[in-house]
This record gives structure tokens, C-alpha cells and sequence, in this order.
């Protein structure tokens, strides 16, 4: 974990980061239950719906799997990069749960209602830990152009490519659980 050799020192911020990770691994098992209680999986998706995904792409310059972590946390300003970027992406996450919640589509489904509660309520806590990190070190939670990506990325995600996906009947959907291998 990057958090770890670039500061070391900070425990809280560590264990916070830490958390953050156990809850997404949560959340990815309350939806894959979901969808096996359906009786399906969901739609195979590319890094190409992925907001973090496209944001490192913008900021980085590279695709998220080829970013170098071991660079990023030598150069403090990239870690700094990497953590507004991480923070905002959470943020437009939270906006969407909030989104998601007041659909009828979801409220309809009683545990789909309960697993985005659960989103709903661990949602701060991934990007507090970043945006009190920035705090503390005197550096700004956010920069113009960080905002403006963050707008085009939801934008490019929300009026064209999940429309044009869920649209679509023939959309491919995940032959195989992404931790099936593990």
C-alpha cells in the first residue's frame, strides 16, 4: 500500500486506508451475492466505465494499471495528485449512491435498498481520510482542473456510455467472478 511507505509514520491514516479496502471488498461481496441470488452476473464492463480509471488516465497520463505506485510515492506531489484524485472520485461516488437511492428501481428491491444503504453510510469514510491528510500537510483537497476532469468523466459515464450500454441487449455480461482465480 502506497499510504504506507509514503508516510509511514501516520497510523491513523494508514488504518484508515485499510478500512477503506475492507469495505470495498464488502461491498463487492453484498453485490456479487445480489446478482447470485438472481441467478446472473453482471455486465462485463472495461476499465473504459470506470471513473478512477479514466481520471488516472487524465491526470497521470497513463492507463491505472500502468501507473508507476513506486513513482508516485518517491514524487510528493503525484501522492498528493493521487490522493485528490482518489478523494474526488469517492465524492462523485457518494453523489451517485444518493442518486441511486432515491430511484425507484432501487427502492423497489428491498436488498438492493440495504446494500446501498451500507454504501451510503461507509462512503465518507474513503474520502475523509485523504481530504484530512491534504488538510493537515497545508495542501489544497482540490485544484480547478481536477474538478473539471472529474465533471467531463461524469458526464462522458452518465449521457453517453452507460446509456448506450444499458441500452444495449446485447451487452456481454462477466462469464467468470473477477476473484475467481483467488
Amino acid at each position: 500500500m502506497a499510504v504506507r511507505q509514503c508516510c509511514p509514520e501516520d497510523r491513523e491514516f494508514i488504518a484508515a486506508i485499510a478500512q477503506h479496502r475492507a469495505d470495498e471488498e464488502k461491498h463487492y461481496r453484498m453485490f456479487r451475492r445480489w446478482f447470485e441470488l438472481q441467478g446472473r452476473k453482471p455486465l462485463a464492463l472495461g476499465r473504459g466505465y470506470g471513473h478512477i480509471d479514466h481520471f488516472v488516465g487524465i491526470v497521470f497520463g497513463v492507463p491505472i494499471d500502468e501507473l508507476d505506485t513506486a513513482s508516485v510515492v518517491r514524487e510528493r506531489a503525484a501522492f498528493e495528485q493521487l490522493c485528490r484524485v482518489i478523494a474526488r472520485t469517492e465524492q462523485r461516488g457518494l453523489e451517485q449512491v444518493k442518486v441511486l437511492l432515491a430511484s425507484p428501481a432501487v427502492t423497489a428491491d428491498r436488498v438492493m435498498r440495504r446494500i446501498f444503504t451500507v454504501v451510503h453510510r461507509d462512503e465518507p469514510r474513503h474520502f475523509e481520510p485523504y481530504i484530512d491528510w491534504l488538510a493537515r500537510n497545508r495542501l489544497p483537497t482540490s485544484q480547478w482542473r481536477e474538478r473539471v476532469a472529474d465533471w467531463c468523466i461524469h458526464k462522458l459515464l452518465m449521457l453517453w456510455k452507460l446509456p448506450v450500454l444499458f441500452l444495449n441487449p446485447w451487452a456481454p455480461r462477466l462469464t467468470e467472478w473477477p476473484d475467481a482465480a483467488d
